[in-house]
């Protein structure tokens, strides 16, 4: 799978590209998708420095995500401790919400975290932005 990597952010995919990307279950067992995650995320390993944290937004609920990846990074892969229990909107909701705040999320290791928790209250509607005159 030629684009089964970190590639250059100026790498045309074409249609054949995303339909063989596509074809792959993202599943624990098929390769066409855990060795390129695996290959890749090693390389990336190897390109941090000792100290380096890396962060996962995505959904920590299934190992098909989380696996793989503790596997690569072990305590040095960390995700928002307020993920437990939310879903991806409400994920999102909260990345918007905390980015507008300027409140950093405290991170937590995958390797030893509950992965799985009650599902917190819904979040407040945040509060109605004004338009700029002339939008």
């Amino acid at each position: 799978m030629r684009l089964a990597r970190f590639d250059s952010p100026d790498a045309v995919v074409t249609l054949a590209d995303l339909a063989e990307m596509a074809s792959a279950r993202v599943s624990l067992d098929d390769e066409r998708y855990l060795a390129p995650l695996v290959r890749d995320a090693r390389l990336l390993l190897e390109e941090l420095l000792p100290d380096t944290q890396v962060i996962l937004l995505g959904s920590i609920a299934t190992p098909k995500y989380v696996a793989p990846l503790v596997q690569v990074f072990g305590r040095r892969l960390l995700f928002p401790g307020a993920f437990v229990g939310r879903g991806d909107m409400s994920r999102g909701g909260l990345l918007l919400r905390c980015s507008r705040a300027e409140n950093q999320l405290e991170y937590v290791p995958v390797a030893t975290a509950v992965l799985r928790g009650v599902r917190p209250p819904k979040l407040p509607r945040p509060p109605r932005r004004r338009r700029a005159p002339g939008r």
